[in-house]
């Protein structure tokens, strides 16, 4: 087990400096060097959100996820995967692992996370994604760019949960990718859905023979008795069980999948949750609902079940949430920041939910690095100058805000009408009037935000597993070099298993 707070994480993070953040970058990082020589990922484009027309569908005409769900696990079972959905790894009682979330743009916030990613997952034993693979439609003719080329001097395999944007493709170029199944059987489906649903493409086998390559040395690959069995899965250690869920488009298990879950949850050995929707984000609490009755929360929070940390995806930032159930803490997290565009954390309002405390909650950006950086990207696409805050003041901003002292030192600034207006434009203030800015702004203006140079905000987690121990560490990736020699460290957590 490699020991990483001993050797890295020793460079100030944001929460200590500007420059940790990543806004003095003198130098970039050797990520662009990484990427293939084509153009990077845009939402910029009709095609792009036509391809991802299934989200939209699927929330007028009903989420068919649970149904090709149990199509691909029925044609798994007949091709002799574990009747548990069990991985093995061989890893003993001490191990450490990666996990990331919401990775596959294939541009440079993507790539910006892989120096560190290496640096800090050397020695560590399996990678984990937690939802989105891929974007924008989980095409398997992409993961040349988005997956194998990326993650090719990782040297351990990697496993995945599906997120949204994986099963607008039917979950064809996941399955193909990670489970090595071939394509369903088609089966037409009548009506204004069936007309209007984006099919699965149809997957180059010569194309993904050859992307393959990328990882294709031994030690990338599982064993037969730890290959990925599914879409969902449990990964079994002696002192831990790591537990995967797939959450479809629309975040509803179904109820095969539900069944399985409570089976593996009986098992008497501590868990963590792997899922592709977080159950509690942005001060909100979204506990997944089962087929049949009940929440995937009301699994975890159940003690005999011992599940002590949930950590989820499809929200692009890093979100800490230590909840107290009963008389033990679940660590609720959301780990979204593996290279998709940032969602922002600047229109979180004072964290209370489930009792939570606003000085227990963690994040990254902070939420006056999250406001800084949009208001310099809407200075310069509204060519708008008077709505840019520097960190300094943003910082400012949040903490009257919220109400809490600034996490970083801060110089001397004096709020003006200026910066407030600034701050309600950007959804981080209140406006004088009815009109739900931060809504609009997180939910409909975040994918045209995607911007391809430092700092990104990027993140990952760094997971070491003792018999006694899960030690929980969030790593930034800035996209500047000083940060991919040394990537800072912004929150760690230990929890005891014992």
């Amino acid at each position: 087990m490699v020991e990483v707070t001993a050797e890295r994480g020793k460079q100030l993070s944001s929460r200590v400096s500007e420059e940790g953040a990543g806004w003095s970058c003198t130098q970039i990082g050797t990520f662009a060097q990484l990427r293939p020589g084509r153009k990077g990922f845009t939402w910029f484009n009709a095609r792009t959100l036509w391809r991802s027309r299934n989200e939209i569908l699927s929330g007028l005409f009903g989420d068919p996820s649970g149904q090709v769900r149990r199509r691909w696990v029925a044609e798994q079972e007949a091709r002799g995967a574990d009747p548990g959905f069990r991985i093995r790894p061989d890893v003993g009682d001490s191990f450490d692992f990666l996990l990331l979330g919401d990775t596959g743009e294939g541009d440079a916030s993507q790539y910006a996370v892989v120096p560190g990613l290496l640096k800090v997952g050397d020695g560590t034993s399996f990678a984990v994604i937690a939802s989105d693979v891929l974007y924008p439609a989980g095409s398997g003719n992409e993961y040349g760019d988005k997956f194998f080329r990326p993650y090719q001097d990782y040297d351990a395999p990697i496993y995945a949960v599906p997120g949204n944007h994986d099963w607008y493709d039917g979950l064809g170029g996941f399955m193909r990718v990670f489970c090595d199944a071939p394509p369903l059987r088609p089966k037409p489906e009548r009506g204004l859905r069936g007309l209007l649903w984006r099919k699965p493409e149809p997957i180059d086998e010569r194309r993904l023979a050859e992307a393959r390559k990328l990882r294709s040395r031994p030690s990338q690959q599982a064993t037969e008795q730890a290959a990925q069995p599914g879409p969902y899965w449990v990964i079994e250690s002696d002192s831990l069980l790591v537990v995967g869920v797939d959450t479809g488009i629309k975040g509803t298990i179904d109820r095969q999948q539900a069944d399985w879950l409570r089976r593996v949850s009986r098992d008497p050995r501590p868990k963590i949750l792997v899922t592709g929707k977080p159950i509690y984000t942005r001060n909100e609490y979204k506990p997944s609902p089962l087929e049949g009755g009940g929440t995937i929360d009301d699994i975890i929070r159940d003690p005999a079940h011992r599940y002590v940390a949930a950590i989820g995806g499809d929200v692009h930032n890093y979100q800490r949430y230590p909840v107290k159930v009963g008389d033990r803490v679940i660590q609720y997290i959301v780990s979204g920041g593996g290279g998709a565009f940032m969602h922002a954390t600047h229109t979180i309002q004072r964290v209370d939910v489930a009792g939570v405390h606003e000085d227990d909650f963690r994040c990254y950006p902070l939420r006056g690095d999250s406001l800084s950086f949009y208001s310099q990207l809407y200075a310069k696409r509204l060519r708008m100058k008077w709505i840019y805050l520097t960190p300094d003041e943003a910082s400012c901003i949040m903490s009257e805000q919220i109400g809490n002292d600034p996490v970083r030192p801060l110089g001397q600034v004096r709020i003006t009408r200026r910066m407030r207006w600034a701050a309600r434009l950007l959804g981080s203030w209140p406006m004088p009037f009815r009109l739900p800015v931060a809504t609009v702004f997180h939910r409909y203006l975040s994918e045209l935000s995607d911007w391809d140079t430092p700092p990104f905000f990027k993140q990952f987690l760094h997971l070491s597993v003792t018999p006694e121990t899960l030690k929980v560490r969030c790593f930034a990736a800035t996209g500047c070099r000083t940060q991919e020699l040394d990537p800072p460290l912004e929150d760690e957590v230990s929890i005891s298993l014992s």
